[in-house]
């Protein structure tokens, strides 16, 4: 809406940095809107400086700037185009019941920028996360071929997000204003620690500061109903009055880093696919399959009866495992010391593992090392049962599928890639069925879609695309001020 200043100028130039195939044109539009003001709000004095925000546009790397006239976007007047309502479900808490037809205004206004100038990506500052959230879900049920990409909040030394209204702030409001950044942060490192977050506590804290409270909420980031602590990513919201100025902030809460889940049956591609996509994020990479196989391995090395409970309750205790990362970034897999990240990818394993995987004893010992590594987040794993059993609070779970034609094809590729012995496409199709039926008719642990799973069918699809598909959802769902990434 005009006023532009150093969050604006940092949320330009992120923009320029996103991976497209073709060259970034980035066009900035400057409009204060009439329609997300009510009565007595500051529509009037809302600071306007087009040849400054032109300035600050250019600087950053804007290729345009579009300054309309109210009446260029409502010809016939402020109303008329009001056609649309904001989602009831995402206005019924934070701003929303304060802010009467705010929402409602801001949906018109970005549907008809949007239908003007049909952008390939929209970018928004995740400081206005409550309005991120609802555009998102704009641009979804309209139907439009527009990527949103959020840009964290932006701060200045002190720890204030940069807004426009911040020119309202005297010297002594400005210093008041503080509290905001250090009660949200204290209240996250509470969070991170499990103790209680006390709402009302919060709020008293504000008001000592000198600060009006309008809410201090705590909501689930996607669906922004309240909410109470969990495991999950929360969100910490607040708008506050210093004098006469209303200041919005929030604190994203985690008592962990992420965790990603893809879980799906052989062949569907999920290794390649989870270590181009973690190595592209950035988190840590899991690869629970080489666990069972490396598990596999040692008891078919060692000649240790499968259907003998005893031998292989034993064998379990036998076995440490390792996964590590060679100087190339390539994960290694070590049983008792001996790299076996070669030999567990056999035929012979491949056609064993899923019985091994479905013993009771090799499952709860599995699972219980993968749960201890995934204590502290910041990984994705792939799996059977990754989202259903080991990381059920995941906070993306993909479900990586492809027909059985297309697995075995890529099945035959990757044993002639290995060198081994290879089979015929029928024999290995078989193989795959057969694997399937073990794997989801197994009494622990059987494969199935995780109810909040996102299946994806790979089919016709290359690495880049799947990895990509990916990675969006992750955007989606992710903050970036939690996890930065491209």
């Amino acid at each position: 809406m005009g006023g532009l200043h150093k969050g604006h100028s940092e949320l330009i130039k992120a923009s320029q940095k996103f991976e497209i195939s073709n060259p970034i044109c980035v066009l900035t539009s400057v409009f204060v809107n009439p329609l997300q003001f009510g009565p007595g709000e500051d529509f009037t004095k809302y600071p306007r400086n087009l040849e400054k925000d032109c300035y600050i546009a250019e600087q950053a790397g804007s290729k345009a700037l579009w300054a309309p006239q109210t009446e260029d976007i409502f010809p016939a007047g402020d109303l008329s185009n009001a056609q649309i309502e904001a989602p009831k479900n995402l206005i019924s808490n934070l701003c929303g019941p304060h802010r009467p037809g705010h929402f409602d205004g801001v949906v018109n206004v970005v549907k008809s920028l949007l239908n003007l100038v049909k952008p390939e990506f929209l970018v928004l500052g995740e400081k206005d996360w409550q309005q991120l959230i609802i555009i998102r879900k704009l641009i979804k049920d309209l139907g439009l071929p527009i990527q949103i990409r959020g840009v964290a909040t932006f701060r200045d030394s002190e720890g204030m997000a940069y807004s426009s209204r911040n020119t309202y702030l005297s010297s002594e409001e400005k210093q008041k204003a503080l509290a905001i950044p250090k009660l949200l942060n204290n209240a996250a490192r509470d969070f991170k620690s499990c103790r209680p977050i006390k709402l009302k506590e919060i709020s008293n804290n504000f008001t000592k500061e000198g600060l009006e409270v309008d809410y201090i909420e705590l909501v689930d980031p996607l669906t922004l109903q309240k909410t109470k602590q969990s495991k999950k990513i929360c969100l910490l919201a607040t708008a506050v009055k210093c004098g006469s100025t209303r200041l919005i902030d929030h604190k994203f809460l985690m008592t962990r880093k992420p965790i990603v889940a893809i879980d799906g049956p052989a062949g569907a591609g999920k290794s390649t696919v989870t270590k181009c996509f973690a190595k592209k994020i950035g988190l840590l990479y899991l690869d629970t399959g080489a666990m069972y196989r490396a598990v596999t391995w040692f008891i078919q090395k060692n000649n240790i009866d499968v259907y003998n409970e005893l031998e292989i309750k034993s064998a379990v205790k036998e076995i440490k495992l390792e996964l590590n990362l060679d100087d190339s970034g390539t994960q290694l897999i070590l049983v008792n010391g001996n790299d076996v990240s070669e030999a567990i990818r056999s035929q012979d394993v491949t056609n064993l593992v899923s019985e091994v995987a479905s013993l009771e004893e090799v499952r709860k010992e599995l699972t219980r090392q993968q749960k201890k590594l995934g204590l502290n987040g910041g990984l994705v794993a792939e799996g059977r049962d990754i989202g259903t059993t080991v990381f059920p609070d995941a906070e993306l779970k993909i479900f990586l599928t492809a027909t059985i034609k297309e697995r075995a094809q890529r099945r035959l590729r990757d044993l002639k890639e290995r060198g081994f012995l290879l089979e015929s496409i029928k024999e290995i199709e078989k193989q795959i069925i057969k694997r399937d039926h073990l794997d989801q008719s197994r009494d622990i642990s059987p494969l199935i879609k995780a109810e909040d799973a996102i299946e994806l069918i790979t089919d016709g699809l290359n690495i880049n695309e799947v990895v990509n598909i990916i990675t969006e959802l992750f955007r989606s769902k992710i903050p970036q001020e939690i996890w930065p990434s491209n």
